[in-house]
C-alpha cells in the first residue's frame, strides 16, 4: 500500500512538474514566428514590436532576437502579425484583402550590408493606423478618413454590400472591418 502511494506521489509531482513547465516565463507568451523563408519557429514569444520593431524567442533556454525584416508573420497568444517592409501589422480580419493595424514603426531602423549603413524605409503611417492589404497584387494602402471613398472604390471592386459597410466607417476607421469581411465573404453567398 505504502508503494501505491509512494508511485502515485510521483505521478502527480511529475505531472505538476510537466504543467508548469509549459507556463510562460514573465514577459512572454506562447507562440510562433514565421521566417522569410516559410520556416516556423514556436516556443514562448517576447513582445517588442511597439517599442524596436521586433520579437525576441525562447528556445532552449536561450533567447533569439527577430527583427520585423527577418520575419513574414509572428503569432502571440493568438494575436497574429503580419511584417511588411520591417514593420508589424495586427491582423483584424483576413482574406483576399486583409485589414490590418499598424503596430510598430521601423522607419528609423538601421541595416548593415557590408560596410554601409542603410535605413529602412518602413511602410507609411503610425501604430494605430489602419491599412488594407491586398493579397493578390501584395498592395498595402493606408486607410484614412481622407482617403477612405478612394481606398474603398479601389479595393471592393463595386461590390455593393461592402461599400454599404464602408460608408458607416466614415466616423470610425475600425469600422471597416465589417466592410472587408463581407468583401472577403462574398463568394460564398
Amino acid at each position: 500500500m505504502k508503494i501505491l502511494k509512494l508511485l502515485s506521489g510521483v505521478a502527480l509531482s511529475l505531472l505538476f512538474l510537466q504543467t508548469n513547465a509549459q507556463e510562460a516565463p514573465k514577459g512572454f507568451g506562447k507562440g510562433k514566428v514565421t521566417l522569410a523563408d516559410n520556416t516556423v519557429v514556436t516556443g514562448f514569444i517576447k513582445d517588442n514590436i511597439r517599442k524596436d520593431a521586433s520579437v525576441t524567442i525562447l528556445l532552449n533556454g536561450k533567447e533569439k532576437k527577430y527583427q520585423g525584416a527577418d520575419i513574414a508573420s509572428a503569432e502571440i497568444d493568438a494575436t497574429t502579425y503580419n511584417c511588411i517592409k520591417g514593420d508589424f501589422f495586427k491582423v483584424v480580419c483576413n482574406g483576399e484583402l486583409t485589414f490590418l493595424q499598424k503596430a510598430s514603426d521601423a522607419s528609423s531602423k538601421p541595416t548593415t550590408i557590408g560596410s554601409e549603413v542603410f535605413f529602412i524605409s518602413g511602410t507609411e503611417g503610425k501604430p494605430g493606423d489602419y491599412f488594407i492589404y491586398e493579397n493578390k497584387t501584395q498592395q498595402l494602402k493606408l486607410v484614412s478618413k481622407k482617403n477612405l471613398n478612394d481606398v474603398v472604390t479601389n479595393s471592393f471592386g463595386g461590390y455593393a454590400p461592402a461599400i454599404e459597410k464602408a460608408k458607416a466607417a466614415q466616423t470610425d476607421i475600425a469600422q471597416l472591418k465589417g466592410a472587408v469581411e463581407s468583401f472577403n465573404s462574398r463568394s460564398s453567398n
